[in-house]
């Protein structure tokens, strides 16, 4: 990963974490498009830790909610509707890897997307619930378990899976999209931390000090441009419905489609070879990584 990469993916995730387009679909259309490795340990890892910068930025627009330690039933609706993410993610962890790898896929379900969310304003009418306080445990769990639908079709969006489970239970836009905003604090804190762990364990060197410091810009980057896109989001969805983002979509994923099977970028990833290899590093130049 260059530099130059790195904000490009970093701006990417800024605009479209909190979006119901999927971040996840981007950033993998934009490293497709610049031919980047599938398999390289801090290129997937910094996709990751981004994230931990736009949940930041909700922390910073929303802190009163965040620590109002006096409200006990906001942690609690949060905790119940995470639930069921971080349960059906460690059972699907495999299927969610073969997905990820095939970017036809990705687009399709990106497609399938925003046609659905040509015609959700027409589905959810007359919401009754218009404020935080009004959403009780109930909602929050239903709202959870519509967050799976985006772990088992990745690229249909994270916002846009829970979104759509605030407005089936009757949430307004504008309260379904912050909702999902707060809920996407320890969804992506966890996913954060696993990756992380997960990365260190098997490849060490991906830490090295010249990655910390392209990682700390891409959190930067990515703080700013989300903190401008939450804003603008809210503001829009008040005033306006959701189908410019069904249409967004279907044109965005089309293209990408179009250049698989044109054969401009590939459709899978290239599977990762199992090697041992010496792996330099300044600190120790006998390190050694069994992938």
């Amino acid at each position: 990963m260059t530099w130059l990469q790195s904000v490009v993916i970093a701006v990417i995730e800024g605009i479209t974490e909190f979006l119901p387009i999927s971040s996840t679909a981007h950033i993998k259309f934009t490293k497709a498009l610049m031919h980047m490795d599938a398999h390289d340990a801090f290129s997937n890892m910094f996709d990751i830790v981004i994230q931990l910068a736009a949940i930041l930025a909700v922390l910073v627009l929303y802190w009163k909610k965040f620590i109002n330690f006096k409200h006990f039933s906001f942690y609690l609706k949060l905790v119940i509707a995470v639930i069921p993410a971080l349960v059906f993610g460690a059972l699907l962890k495999k299927h969610i890897d073969h997905i990820l790898g095939n970017v036809a896929i990705i687009a399709s379900i990106t497609v399938l997307g925003g046609v659905l969310l040509l015609f959700i304003d027409n589905w959810f009418k007359e919401p009754i619930v218009k404020t935080e306080e009004e959403i009780n445990n109930g909602h929050a769990l239903k709202i959870g378990f519509f967050q799976i639908l985006s772990i088992l079709f990745p690229g249909l969006s994270r916002s846009a899976a829970t979104i759509i489970g605030g407005l089936a239970c009757r949430l307004d836009k504008k309260t379904a999209a912050e909702f999902s905003f707060f809920l996407a604090v320890p969804t992506m804190a966890a996913a954060t931390a696993k990756d992380v762990l997960d990365t260190y364990k098997e490849t060490p060197e991906a830490f090295h000090s010249s990655n910390m410091g392209m990682l700390a810009i891409g959190c930067a980057v990515s703080f700013i441009v989300s903190l401008i896109a939450i804003k603008g989001f809210i503001g829009y969805v008040q005033k306006h419905s959701f189908r410019a983002f069904g249409i967004y979509r279907i044109i965005a994923g089309s293209a990408i489609l179009v250049l698989v099977y044109t054969g401009v970028i590939a459709k899978d990833e290239p599977k990762q070879q199992a090697a041992t290899k010496v792996v330099e590093n300044p600190v120790n130049p006998l390190n050694i990584a069994s992938k």
